[in-house]
This record gives C-alpha cells, sequence and structure tokens, in this order.
C-alpha cells in the first residue's frame, strides 16, 4: 500500500517510542510536586525538549542505518524511510538537523531554572542523539546503546526534569530515574531481540548480539522488577501506598519478559513493541499520580 508523505513522516518519527519521552518528564515533575516544588513552565519546556531529541533521535536513526546499510528491505520491524526509499538520505539528514537544532534552542529556556550547567548537558544531549548512531564510535553499533537509553531517558531526564523545578536532588530521585530508565530500555531491548540477525551482518554489536536473546529476555525482566522495587521502596519512604498502582503495568511486562521467547515475525514483535511502549506511558502515568496523591 502506497503511503502518504504524512504516513511516511509519521512512521519516522516512530510513535511507540514516544513514551521513552514522555514518561521520565511526568515522573521528575510528579516527584517535584510531591517535594513541594512543581513549576508548570519549567514542566513545560522539559517535556517539548525530550520529545523533539528523541524524535531527532529516531530520524537520526533511519538515515544512519539507511546509508549504512543496517537496515534493508527485508527487515521484520516497521518500515524505514531512507532504506525503502521513501525519503532522501540529504532529506532525511536536513529534517533531522533541523528538529536536534530546534529541540537545543527549546532547552536553553531551562537554563534560568537551573543554571549554565543545563547548557552541557543539551549539548550532550544533541551529540549523543547523532552519535547513538552515527559518528567515529556509535553507541549503538557497540554495546552502549542500553547505557545511552539508562542514562538519558532515565537518570538524567528525571533527574534534569525534578532539578530546574525544586534546585536540589535526591537519593529518591536517583532511584527513581534508574527505575524509569531501565524500563524504557526495555523499548531497545525488544528491538535488538527482532534485529539480531540483521545486526550480525551488519556487524552491529547490539548488546543482543554480544550477550544472545537469553541474557536479552533476563534483562527485560530484570528491568521491570527492578523498577517494580524502586517504586517499592519509594511508597514505604514516604511517597505513599499510591505509588503501588505503578505494579499494574509492570505485571504486564513480567508477563512480556516470560513471552518474548516465543515471538516470531513481524507481527508478533510488533505488539510487543507496542505493548512494551504502553507499559512505560502506563507506569509513568499510575507512578506520576500515585506521587500526586501521596503528595
Amino acid at each position: 500500500m502506497k503511503m502518504s508523505q504524512r504516513q511516511i513522516w509519521m512512521e519516522a518519527m516512530r510513535p511507540k517510542t514516544l513514551p521513552a519521552a514522555v514518561t521520565p518528564v511526568l515522573l521528575g515533575t510528579g516527584m517535584a510536586y510531591a517535594d513541594g516544588g512543581f513549576h508548570w513552565g519549567a514542566a513545560t519546556i522539559c517535556l517539548l525538549f525530550a520529545l523533539l531529541i528523541q524524535i531527532g533521535t529516531n530520524f537520526a536513526n533511519d538515515y544512519l542505518d539507511g546509508v549504512k546499510g543496517t537496515d534493508t528491505e527485508k527487515r521484520i520491524g516497521p518500515v524505514r524511510a531512507v532504506a525503502n526509499g521513501l525519503v532522501t538520505p540529504e532529506c532525511m539528514k536536513r529534517v533531522t538537523l533541523v528538529t536536534l537544532g530546534i529541540a537545543f534552542c527549546i532547552g536553553l529556556g531551562l537554563i534560568p531554572f537551573g543554571g549554565w550547567w543545563l547548557l552541557g548537558v543539551g549539548i550532550a544531549s544533541v551529540l549523543c542523539s547523532w552519535l547513538y548512531t552515527g559518528g567515529p564510535y556509535p553507541l549503538a553499533y557497540n554495546g552502549l546503546g542500553d547505557l545511552f537509553v539508562v542514562l538519558f531517558f532515565g537518570l538524567i531526564a528525571v533527574g534534569c526534569t525534578y532539578y530546574v523545578q525544586t534546585g536540589t536532588l535526591s537519593l529518591p530521585v536517583v532511584l527513581l530515574g534508574f527505575g524509569s530508565g531501565l524500563l524504557v530500555n526495555n523499548l531497545l531491548i525488544v528491538n535488538n531481540y527482532r534485529d539480531l540477525e540483521e545486526d550480525l551482518v551488519a556487524n552491529k554489536r547490539t548488546s543482543v548480539v554480544l550477550l544472545g536473546r537469553q541474557w536479552a529476555q533476563g534483562q527485560y525482566l530484570a528491568s521491570a522488577l527492578i523498577a517494580g522495587g524502586v517504586i517499592t521502596y519509594l511508597s514505604l519512604h514516604g511517597y505513599g501506598f499510591w505509588l503501588l498502582l505503578g505494579w499494574l503495568p509492570l505485571c504486564v511486562s513480567i508477563r512480556q519478559g516470560v513471552q518474548l521467547s516465543q515471538r516470531q515475525g513481524a507481527v508478533d514483535f510488533l505488539l510487543a513493541l507496542k505493548l512494551s511502549g504502553i507499559v512505560v506511558a502506563a507506569f509513568g502515568f499510575l507512578v506520576t499520580l500515585g506521587l500526586v496523591l501521596g503528595g
């Protein structure tokens, strides 16, 4: 079926991955509210910045994997714009750079809330969005993709969102950022689990390529359990029992992890990716709700 330009660009944005950008901001804002430091202006800037960085990273991945030949027409995942000839590499590159540039400019609005050191965070976020797949030592090609996700979509995203609203950091915020990053990384695990054979051919050394699918399945399960352990710890240390609502989507995630080895074919993995995204979004919403009710 022929795709319209709108459909092509919507697919290139990879909407199923966008909860990875929204959830850390929700959690950081929820913690700030619970600790009496909520600021809607700073929270809104964080959300816009995170969304554009995620979209820019997806565009960069589409462009770079396309020109490197990592993505091919034989892949069983969603259609990739450059690899399938739907968008020229030059056009995708321009759109990527513009998206990341807009994200950086928006992020500058956080400096009055948190100080000039946030300029370094903004520069690092933009650079790593490109270096995740590009540059002389691409992170995703050298087993560092998981570390990137946990760091930038967990610890940094939650921590910075909290900091620009409260001016402080705390152990509970760090723990929640770590749990969030691990849960978001399950999206990457599903992708890499699905693409193992193609990544082997392309010499893309993901953690699944390096450690195997059995390790990936265990990592997926452990991430959900650790995220659950974090919210249980927080609920017992002053943030209220409402946080335990977050276990509802985590139960789905645990079931997903158990069934991961049974997934085969494009339809199965598309469902696994969709459910993993829903888990991330539901976890972010319910835990944030718990923080607000507890606060």
